[in-house]
């Protein structure tokens, strides 16, 4: 093997479902030999310092040839609270070159977290496969046909669908997508590869919800984190900027086909040890972006040229609708809301400063959206598009239902 590099960590800690961060959580970090790389406390953020760890070279995930060796480092984690509760992730990956975010929710359904390799590596079930088009469900009241839409949250079985013993885990639907991404491929691949399958993600996970497939079932589930009919999904895992920045860049995009009114069930193999005709090929993703191909020429490659990219312009359960894009200069009562749930969100993020909540995007508002980003892991611009008020707004319902209780 070449020489070791270097790869970042960064850990969080939530409280109350990310309604609010966990102070002076003790975080303590371990090689997998048991020895003690960090101890640290959360600051009011929820925070810890970020830390530099060894990692493997790069390039044994760039192709598939190359990935005889796993190609991240590992590192566990107990993240332990004042009540003496705690949490455990095993195996939290580290790649060379990129910052891994750990975020560790307090109550946890589970204590431990066990974080497994993508499943492009292999050890996952086949995908079963299913006809594209879908029959459409009923208007049920939890989701807005014939629209597609961001819904509230995503349920996720942990489990084939007739096991009633697994368990059912909630998250928001940013949250899901960027689990998926990490749980699927490598995150230093090309970054039009990355978003390619992110797309795709999306778009098959927008389809489960648009025609309401396990709920027309008589499920109380959004979809199954078994690779055999969904998507890989381990709950509580490490994720990866790259990653999330490249899922809050095409936050909302889906894939159509044209003449049919649903987003593409878009499904995909790891195309090495399964191809199939009409599937995205998760390795063969990578080797087009290596040749230049942008994210929607590799998409077309695999389902066609009748395809093209939108976006759900409608979210569940925010306050409003997104108004576009706001930045500097902007003005007006859009401008308003975003200050106001700035101001509710500081009440539990002591680090974002109270502004004036005035309609005027001013450089105090762009100050406060900046610290908002950083403090949620998203590229910091202090620009609020679709995924800044996605969060923003998500977080402002939390944070309000927090201080009903």
């Amino acid at each position: 093997m070449s020489e070791t590099t270097f790869g970042k960590l960064r850990i969080s800690v939530f409280s109350d479902n990310k309604g609010s961060p966990l102070k002076n959580a003790k975080v303590t970090v371990r090689d997998t030999q048991g020895e003690i790389i960090s101890e640290q406390f959360t600051d009011d953020s929820g925070k810890t310092e970020e830390l530099t760890l060894s990692a493997p070279p790069r390039a044994l995930s760039q192709s598939p040839d190359a990935d005889v060796e796993i190609p991240y480092s590992e590192c566990n984690i107990t993240v332990s609270d004042k009540m003496g509760g705690s949490v455990i992730v095993l195996n939290a990956q580290i790649y060379a070159g990129e910052i891994s975010l750990q975020n560790v929710v307090f109550p946890l359904q589970s204590n431990l977290v066990e974080v497994m390799s993508p499943a492009v590596a292999g050890g996952f079930p086949e995908k079963i496969p299913e006809a594209e088009r879908k029959p459409l469900g009923t208007i049920s009241g939890t989701v807005v046909l014939p629209e597609p839409i961001i819904p509230d949250y995503v349920v996720v079985h942990d489990g084939v669908p007739s096991d009633s013993t697994a368990n059912d885990y909630t998250l928001s639907y940013s949250d899901y997508i960027k689990n998926v991404a990490s749980s699927e491929i490598y995150s230093t691949w090309n970054r039009e590869a990355i978003k390619a399958n992110i797309i795709a993600i999306s778009s098959f996970t927008l389809n489960r919800i648009y025609t309401e497939w396990y709920r027309g079932k008589g499920y109380d589930f959004t979809i199954t984190n078994n690779t055999a009919f969904d998507q890989a999904f381990i709950y509580g895992r490490t994720i990866f900027s790259e990653i999330s920045d490249v899922a809050d860049e095409v936050f909302g995009t889906y894939i159509v086909r044209r003449g049919i009114n649903q987003p593409l069930f878009s499904q995909y193999s790891d195309g090495r040890r399964v191809v199939r005709e009409g599937w995205l090929s998760q390795w063969g993703s990578q080797e087009l972006a290596q040749q230049g191909l942008s994210a929607l020429q590799i998409l077309k490659r695999y389902y066609g040229r009748d395809i093209y990219l939108t976006q759900a312009k409608k979210t569940m359960g925010l306050p409003l609708s997104f108004p576009g894009v706001l930045s500097e200069g902007a003005s007006g009562e859009a401008v308003r809301t975003i200050q106001q749930q700035l101001n509710a969100i500081s009440e539990k993020f002591p680090k974002l400063q109270k502004i004036a909540a005035d309609g005027y995007f001013g450089p105090e508002t762009t100050e406060a959206v900046k610290t908002f980003e950083e403090i949620f892991n998203m590229p910091v611009t202090g620009v609020v598009n679709y995924p800044v008020w996605y969060r923003i707004s998500d977080v402002y319902v939390a944070v309000s239902r927090l201080a009903e209780t």
